[in-house]
């Protein structure tokens, strides 16, 4: 399989979470662990928990990322691995974690995972699966990345480079944030590997630019938009939260 391969990322710090299993959001001065049902929040420099919010296993049993967006914080919750799939957007006061609304998304074409706000539309993933959690005639193959408008109404989809696909398998795509560059940055499930994708002017199948090998196994991602090229994820396994930087040539940033 050929892949171009950068430079390892730089992991930058670690922090404890025992929250910390799928996902993580991060503004100016917190970092939010995302643990399904359970969100909590953090002081970025002293680590000390700061809120918590529960929301049950019923409601909330598969939230999988969280970002945080002029003032809220939007988390891609689904009811993987139950069928047939529901997706929705949940929406939060990042101040006290209070639940502020709930945006259904009907008829989708999978499970979401990630959320990400760009170019005035409304980006998110929806995996698909080979086993637990997937539907008779879809498989990994299915996954795709769908942009909204601000109603939430499709507006064009693409899906991922069978390289990448390949990678996914028999998961799916975790995890994606949209750069500055205007490119997705997507993980799988539980490999380190982030990969750095463009959105094609014609045809609906993403284009692979690189793969880099980050200090997270899979899972959700997002950029820290305080610092150029600075990345959070999880790694489940040890519970903490990580943030590192993207390698020097990758130019994240748009020109």
């Amino acid at each position: 399989m050929l892949e171009l391969l950068f430079a390892a990322a730089v992991a930058l710090g670690r922090l404890p979470a025992p929250e910390a299993r799928q996902g993580v959001a991060v503004d100016a001065a917190h970092v939010y662990a995302v643990d399904n049902s359970v969100i909590a929040k953090y002081d970025r420099r002293t680590g000390v928990k700061l809120a918590v919010f529960k929301g049950g296993r019923k409601k909330f049993r598969h939230t999988n990322a969280c970002v945080v967006l002029d003032g809220e914080l939007l988390c891609a919750v689904s009811n993987y691995p139950k069928t047939p799939m529901v997706s929705k957007v949940a929406v939060f006061d990042p101040g006290d974690l209070k639940l502020k609304r709930i945006i259904p998304l009907e008829g989708q074409p999978g499970s979401i995972t990630w959320i990400d706000r760009y170019d005035g539309s409304w980006w998110a993933g929806f995996a698909n699966y080979d086993g637990r959690g997937g539907v008779p005639g879809r498989d990994h193959r299915a996954t795709v990345v769908v942009r909204f408008d601000d109603n939430w109404r499709e507006e064009a989809r693409w899906t991922f480079p069978p390289e990448v696909l390949a990678r996914f398998a028999p998961y799916s795509n975790s995890g994606g944030a949209i750069g500055d560059d205007g490119r997705l940055y997507a993980t799988g499930h539980n490999s380190r590997r982030l990969y750095v994708l463009e959105f094609p002017e014609d045809g609906e199948v993403l284009n692979l630019v690189a793969t880099i090998k980050v200090p997270v196994r899979g899972q959700a991602v997002t950029f820290d938009r305080t610092r150029d090229g600075v990345m959070y994820g999880v790694n489940r396994k040890t519970r903490e939260i990580v943030a590192f930087r993207l390698p020097a040539e990758i130019k994240w940033t748009a020109d």
